[in-house]
């Protein structure tokens, strides 16, 4: 199987920071060929707020990548998080130029200048300008112009902001940490790549990845987004509340959720126990697992409250496909059920698919953002700058062992 690219794509998470070097074959497959994924420090509801830790953090994952894979890193997609995280809608015409009246690839980069000159305070940093759709001559719905009679183009646009000092500080983290910067990606962006259909982008889905500290939200239709925008809730405020809730520590009460937590009240046994560590209790004591999971219901109900309400001044009603859970929050038992009672929508939790290689663990919605990072790469590769990542210039080098196998078997 001939290889296009290289990718590699890093997800800078509040509790987990993930590097992955994956393979983009000529056929359109991914496989995955190097992964490294540790606990992330200095990182809070998605921002930096350390920066030697992070670098640590960041290095410590792209060593055990390169590890695996034989490869050396110097370049990679990241994803983007944080709470500072904006979206908004522009349009730009331009007259179209030349004598034969056929719109060129210049015509389509003049048109989304004009709709990127919009006004942005100084202090954030433009991380997105998406092609939502063109308008010919009066002629609405039209996907790609290149090549097409006009006198007239319209592009419109869907532009993603972020913070410039958050921006500005992943950006150093990452550099420090000796790669570059290929491109900053939107969490939710990269997670829709690996979890959603075209088929449901065009009818209209939601994608919420929800992580420990925030849910990065995207709103598709048509086939392109038209609202992402970061909530500063997370798993991380579930195990806050049954910490409180129990007088138990931050360990425990996340050890409590993943193996006995669930939303759906009604599946439990009301005389179920189960034994509890607490502080300034050497013996533990034993509580109903009914009143541990009304704690985490009614915080993640809350949660789906504050997302209905981003999607209403959104347009929910433009989702017909509903919502996608993903992220490592979304694995709690009972959410999409309490997300369907909540929304009054379709919800469903997925993961990442299609992908093959190093794949243990990967495949669950803790690494959607993760491998769609490296997807989100690979449709770059194919539609934008084949020629930049060809022979694997995405890194630094080849394994010498894998150069040594390629000039004997070319």
């Amino acid at each position: 199987m001939e290889r296009e690219a290289v990718l590699v794509g890093i997800d800078v998470g509040t509790t987990k920071v993930c590097a992955l070097i994956g393979e983009f074959n000529r056929d359109g497959s991914l496989t995955i060929v190097g992964k490294g994924a540790v606990p992330s420090t200095g990182i809070k509801r998605g921002l930096v707020n350390n920066i030697e830790q992070t670098v640590h953090s960041i290095g410590e994952a792209i060593e055990h990548a390169e590890r695996l894979s034989g490869y050396k890193i110097d370049r990679a997609f990241v994803g983007v998080a944080g709470q500072q995280v904006e979206s908004q809608n522009s349009r730009g015409a331009v007259a179209v130029s030349g004598h034969s009246r056929e719109v060129s690839r210049e015509d389509i980069n003049r048109a989304t200048e004009v709709a990127r000159a919009i006004s942005i305070p100084s202090n954030r940093e433009v991380l997105h300008v998406i092609p939502r759709g063109f308008i010919v001559d009066g002629q609405e719905g039209v996907k790609d112009p290149l090549g097409m009679s006009a006198i007239r183009l319209e592009i419109e646009t869907h532009i993603v902001t972020g913070s410039a000092t958050a921006v500005q500080n992943l950006r150093k983290c990452v550099e420090a940490a000796g790669v570059k910067i290929d491109e900053l990606v939107v969490s939710a962006l990269a997670s829709g790549e690996t979890v959603v259909s075209e088929t449901e982008r065009d009818l209209g889905v939601a994608v919420a990845d929800m992580g420990a500290g925030t849910i990065d939200l995207a709103l598709f239709v048509d086939g392109s987004p038209f609202h992402t925008a970061v909530l500063p809730v997370g798993g991380a405020n579930v195990t806050n509340d049954v910490a409180i809730g129990l007088k138990t520590s931050l360990q425990v009460a996340e050890e409590l959720k993943v193996r006995h937590g669930t939303c759906d009240l009604g599946s439990l046994d009301d005389d179920e126990t189960i034994s509890v560590s607490v502080l300034g209790e050497p013996a533990g004591r034993s509580v109903s697992r009914l009143d541990v999971c009304r704690i985490i219901e009614a915080r993640m109900r809350e949660t789906f409250e504050l997302l209905k309400a981003e999607m209403d001044n959104a347009g929910r009603g433009m989702l017909p496909a509903g919502l996608v859970l993903t992220g490592g929050a979304a694995q709690l038992a009972g959410a999409a059920e309490l997300g369907r009672e909540v929304l009054e929508m379709p919800v469903r939790v997925a993961a990442p698919s299609n992908v093959g290689g190093l794949v243990d663990n990967l495949l669950t919605p803790a690494y959607s953002t993760s491998i769609g990072l490296l997807l989100w790469g690979a449709r770059r590769v194919v539609a934008e700058e084949p020629a930049r990542y060809e022979s694997a210039p995405a890194l630094g080098g080849l394994g010498r062992l894998r150069d040594a196998l390629r000039s004997l078997f070319p």
